[in-house]
């Protein structure tokens, strides 16, 4: 998504560079000036990414090696009880339309799973 911002922020300089009246000598080498600009853009912007990755991977290492198993597991936990209300809530009809048959699998999937990791933490 920023790769193509730039692309195209500097689309319509090129295209102005294009438009003037000057030698093809001197397109040339502002075209060539323009290239430079862009390639130093896009190693700043993959710089960037990687740093952002690396962030990111370190917070999911710090997250996975600290804590007590709730505190590991409290995403997944939360989703479960959300699915879990959900199909209580559709099997009383307190939904406007009635959950597809997917809800009650994915929820029987879920908690066995969970059940299943909490079994082998023990």
């Amino acid at each position: 998504m920023i790769w193509k911002f730039l692309t195209s922020a500097i689309k319509p300089v090129t295209d102005l560079v294009d438009d003037l009246y000057t030698s093809d000598e001197e397109r040339l080498v502002l075209k060539n000036e323009l290239a430079k600009i862009e390639s130093k853009m896009g190693l700043k912007l993959l710089d960037y990414e990687k740093q952002l990755l690396s962030a990111q991977s370190n917070i999911i290492v710090a997250e996975a090696q600290d804590g007590s198993w709730l505190q590991k597991s409290w995403r997944p936990i939360i989703t479960m009880l959300v699915f879990l209300a959900l199909v209580v809530a559709g099997s009383f009809s307190w939904l406007g339309t009635p959950l597809a048959l997917q809800a009650w699998t994915l929820l029987q999937i879920g908690l066995g799973v969970m059940w299943w990791v909490v079994a082998l933490r023990k």
